[in-house]
């Protein structure tokens, strides 16, 4: 079977697995697409079409119980309890928020900057680009940051 009529047929009931171990919509597309992945990169051979689903099925669920082990020693925080315990005020949450709405070059080279008080050599170095670069992307993203903030201030 090749792999467009594999997707037709078990993607559905893969889904209804990997939603239901995982409990999370993203992480669930995430282990099918995986799932399918693998079946292109071992490209199995199977003996009839209850072989290929039980593989499939198998595949699914050690990519599920994978995900599970890495979450469980890897927790995560929500970014909302993030923002709320570093920053002193509404204003400074506001303006945390929008920051890690940027995208992440800019993202980075702020952060370093203002937070962590790197100089921009020092941040070219980091990062393996020029000064210039540093200069470009932290222009930029304060241009962003003036704009959003300047808006949601004027309302």
């Amino acid at each position: 079977m090749n792999l467009e009529k594999a997707v037709l047929t078990y993607s559905d009931m893969l889904y209804k697995i990997c939603i239901v171990m995982l409990c999370n919509e993203q992480d669930a597309q995430d282990a099918i697409q995986e799932t399918f992945c693998r079946y292109l990169e071992k490209n199995p051979h199977f003996t009839d079409a209850e072989h290929e689903k039980a593989w499939l099925i198998k595949v699914a669920a050690n990519h599920c119980k994978d995900l599970l082990r890495f979450q469980s020693r890897h927790p995560q925080v929500p970014i909302e309890e993030l923002t709320e315990s570093l920053a002193d005020g509404q204003e400074q949450q506001d303006v945390l928020n929008e920051l890690l709405q940027l995208p992440a070059k800019q993202r980075t080279v702020i952060y370093l900057y203002y937070v962590e008080g790197y100089q921009i050599k020092e941040i070219a170095g980091m990062l393996g680009i020029s000064a210039h670069a540093v200069k470009k992307r932290m222009q930029r993203g304060r241009q962003q940051l003036q704009i959003v903030l300047k808006e949601e201030y004027c309302r």
